[in-house]
């Protein structure tokens, strides 16, 4: 399989990464908006193409992974090249998919495409785990706990606040509530009882660091619904101890079965990332093969995780697959 990438961040150095560990796929082109001399490729002999040459590559690439951030990119970015190509995104604006999903569908179908949306670990893994969970246990109630783990939107966040040069925010689950959820206790549970904020900033020289602060803390929609804490360091610091981009977390149901409801079962799915985009990248590539056979046998619109049958994730033919995984 031809696989293009569009954009050429810390994602699409994930996806490339994961293509290398697929022997049926290799990696055809990389798309930029920049100038495509300034790109260093992991992989040697792939092309750095200008976004704006994409169209000739129509027949080029059989399936087209798009590297761009939900929050202005690919509402844009995956309508339009779905019209072109058969494509897959990350969009991970939970609240606006069903949007997101509509104006794709429309495109994907005008082009005879198939556009697979908002796949990675959250939306994807843990929805595919709820939907799962729900299926099994109709009786019963979700969490889902994020973290310990970077949050790039809340840490650009910060960013933006005037005196701040750079920082990180973890999101942190609350170990008490975990334990409620997992004991089948069935708790429900405010925002700030199932996670907090912990935030390392490094400030100008200069900065009024408490004016900082409590712009951090009363932040709405980040951080004023949560118990935050702000910590300020070094910039020496903050690349020495806080250059990674761990994630992780879980789903988890719990519900009841029995005559009388009298046997509680836990669900849990689980996730510990030492890296977010490179395990997002690989829940892309698995996807593409996806994408790819499902344009083989003719479909087209746009599809999700829940669309997708299990076996056509594997690079293994069937008959391995249910003999050494079933």
């Amino acid at each position: 399989m031809k696989i293009g990438i569009y954009g050429y961040g810390n994602l699409a150095r994930g996806v490339e990464n994961a293509i290398t560990k697929n022997p049926d796929m290799e990696l055809a082109a990389v798309f930029t908006r920049r100038d495509p001399s300034s790109l260093k490729l992991a992989t040697a002999g792939v092309p750095a193409v200008a976004a704006a040459e994409i169209d000739a590559w129509q027949e080029k690439l059989d399936v087209l992974i798009l590297c761009g951030g939900s929050a202005t990119d690919l509402p844009t970015m995956t309508p339009a090249l779905a019209a072109k190509f058969h494509v897959i995104d990350s969009y991970d604006n939970h609240s606006s998919i069903p949007t997101h999903y509509a104006n794709v569908d429309a495109a994907a179908k005008a082009g005879g495409k198939v556009a697979l949306i908002s796949c990675g670990w959250d939306p994807g893994m843990f929805s595919l785990n709820r939907l799962y969970a729900n299926a099994v246990l109709p009786q019963g109630s979700d969490y889902t706990f994020w973290g310990r783990g970077v949050s790039q939107g809340h840490s650009d966040a910060i960013r933006r606040i005037e005196g701040v040069l750079d920082a990180r925010q973890y999101t942190i689950p609350v170990a008490e509530a975990m334990d409620r959820v997992r004991a089948g206790e069935n708790p429900t549970l405010t925002t700030r009882e199932k996670h907090r904020r912990e935030c390392w900033v490094v400030a100008q020289e200069g900065a009024d660091l408490e004016a900082i602060r409590e712009k951090i803390v009363t932040m709405p929609a980040y951080f004023a619904d949560y118990d935050t804490t702000v910590n300020f360091i070094s910039m020496e610091e903050l690349q020495r101890d806080h250059a990674g981009l761990p994630h992780g977390g879980s789903v988890i149901r719990t519900g009841t079965t029995g005559l009388n409801d009298q046997n509680t079962q836990v669900i849990e799915y689980k996730l510990t990332l030492d890296s977010n985009p490179e395990f997002t990248g690989s829940v892309l590539v698995a996807y593409a093969r996806a994408v790819a056979r499902m344009a083989q046998r003719g479909e087209s619109g746009c599809k999700t995780v829940f669309d997708v049958a299990p076996i056509d994730l594997m690079a293994a033919n069937r008959a391995e697959v249910i003999a050494h995984m079933l």
